[in-house]
């Protein structure tokens, strides 16, 4: 019987996913025989694993500890797009009358606890997907426990002993929680513990500007939270290319929340009226009150407790298992996928480095993580989403680059759905149309960023990029749109001139 494990608020909703993801009446199968394939962690990638590669008829072993389905269902992608989208509905309202439709905007209110309960159905609904009786169904031996290594090729779980000839660690990270004064002791949510809320909170700190942190703290300004984004450096989302990321500071802003730069926290108290929180911006000391305080300042892997050294698996506990360009760990037997081994922490990359796992555990196969190309988005409100090499990337590298920009207020599209604020900013090798980046700024950035995505994997420039036909009015035509501007450098002087006055008159 596995240990029962309780989801706040405990309705019949977080009943049902826990039903399913973390059973309190399963019982764990006898081991029987040797296992081609034991997976630790049933998150993204080790359920792919483990679905893959009893689908190919090797015998597998599956153990999760906690809750099937990783941070991607129960705490990260699922419940986050849930109730954005509740925030983008109220903000469509809120700027309806720019549309010619007549609403109050003092008359419309968030039913908090309404949002979070929709969240709460519809991520049960989807947990069928990773339920321990689906795997079960698969053909996978699922574990409900915590696993430990015995030795190079032995892990224990539930006082049961899995032998393997091949393991892959697939155990994902945690929320990293900054060691501030008075953190602990006056109490903090994390991804992981901000969707049980049922109260909206009057007012919300958010520490760290990354991107679940401006997801997070837009979503609460737009429900109605008094928000502070604290951020240590001088750039909301500091991966972002900065024309990006500014356009973002801008809209968050405009949503009301109050963004403090070169700022750190430096200690936390509890008061009568609130959680105090002292900030440090650049020498000058501050103080404000909050009711919740979301941190949001980097991940930690899930290294602890699985006794590696016994595997002879060499790990940092900052970074997280160290692995070669096949996945495979130090030692030959284990590899390891997501999360717990990439610094590209996305359910898309955990899904293809599991991909790359099956291929090279089971069939000798030499496939690399570096030649995956990821692409990935912010979910803020208008998105980022990017793929390839940043400007910074490629001056690094020696590369030299010639960049193309599309404002999405010379779209048509754009200008007629109202979202103008962004663009379509692509690099290409100089001389030559090959793209080497992308960086999107838009309503819907991560569905755009596919088309770019599909051009750099099947090698496909700007010159033919231009030539494939856009459906009009769309903001894709933006991409269509540098195409032309590329075959515009090509072209002498007065062809250039007689092919502008044409581009004028064209859609």
């Amino acid at each position: 019987m596995t240990k029962t494990i309780q989801i706040d608020p405990p309705d019949e909703y977080n009943q049902q996913l826990v039903n399913r993801v973390h059973p309190p009446d399963w019982i764990n199968p006898q081991p029987d025989g040797r296992y081609n394939l034991v997976v630790i962690g049933a998150g993204t990638a080790g359920l792919v694993t483990a679905a893959g590669a009893a689908g190919l008829g090797a015998k597998v072993a599956l153990i999760e500890r906690h809750l099937m389905g990783g941070d991607c269902l129960n705490t990260g992608c699922v419940p986050s797009k849930a109730i954005i989208k509740s925030a983008r509905a109220m903000h469509a309202v809120t700027k309806s009358n720019e549309l010619g439709i007549q609403v109050d905007p003092h008359s419309v209110t968030v039913h908090f606890p309404q949002v979070m309960e929709r969240m709460r159905k519809l991520r049960a609904d989807i947990s069928q997907h990773d339920s321990a009786q689906r795997f079960k169904e698969l053909g996978v031996d699922v574990f409900i426990g915590a696993a430990q290594f015995l030795n190079e090729t032995t892990i224990e779980v539930d006082q049961r002993q899995l032998h393997f000839k091949k393991a892959v660690i697939t155990t994902g990270a945690r929320a990293a929680v900054p060691e501030i004064i008075g953190l602990k002791e006056t109490g903090f949510l994390t991804n992981e513990t901000i969707f049980s809320l049922t109260k909206l909170p009057n007012r919300l700190a958010v520490l760290g500007a990354g991107p679940i942190g401006c997801e997070l703290a837009q979503t609460f300004a737009r429900f109605g939270s008094e928000v502070t984004l604290i951020q240590s450096q001088s750039q909301i989302l500091p991966r972002e290319d900065r024309d990006a990321a500014q356009i973002i500071q801008h809209q968050l802003e405009q949503d009301g929340v109050k963004i403090l730069l070169n700022a750190s926290t430096t200690q936390v108290s509890r008061t009568e009226t609130g959680k105090q929180i002292q900030i440090d911006t650049q020498g000058t000391l501050t103080e404000i009150i909050v009711d919740e305080i979301l941190v949001s300042t980097g991940r930690a892997p899930n290294v602890n407790g699985l006794n590696l050294e016994q595997a002879g698996v060499k790990y940092n506990e900052r970074y997280g298992i160290t692995v070669n360009d096949f996945l495979q760990t130090s030692n030959p037997a284990i590899y390891a996928a997501g999360d717990i081994c990439s610094r590209y922490q996305f359910t898309h990359t955990a899904d293809f480095q599991a991909r790359i796992v099956i291929g090279n555990a089971l069939f000798k196969g030499r496939s690399k993580a570096s030649q995956l190309l990821i692409p990935w988005c912010t979910y803020t409100d208008p998105e980022i989403a990017h793929v390839g090499l940043y400007e910074h990337d490629a001056g690094k590298k020696n590369i030299r680059i010639q960049t193309f920009v599309q404002e999405l207020k010379d779209v048509d599209r754009a200008l007629l759905d109202g979202e103008t604020a962004g663009f379509v900013k692509i690099h290409v090798k100089q001389g030559t149309d090959k793209i080497l980046g992308a960086t999107i700024v838009a309503s819907h950035a991560g569905d755009l960023i596919s088309e770019i995505s599909v051009a750099m994997k099947s090698g496909m420039g700007l010159k033919q990029l231009a030539s494939v036909i856009h459906p009009y009015p769309t903001q894709a035509d933006a991409i269509r749109k540098i195409g032309d501007q590329y075959n515009r450098t090509r072209l002498s002087p007065l062809i250039k001139s007689i092919f502008n006055k044409w581009l004028s008159w064209s859609r």
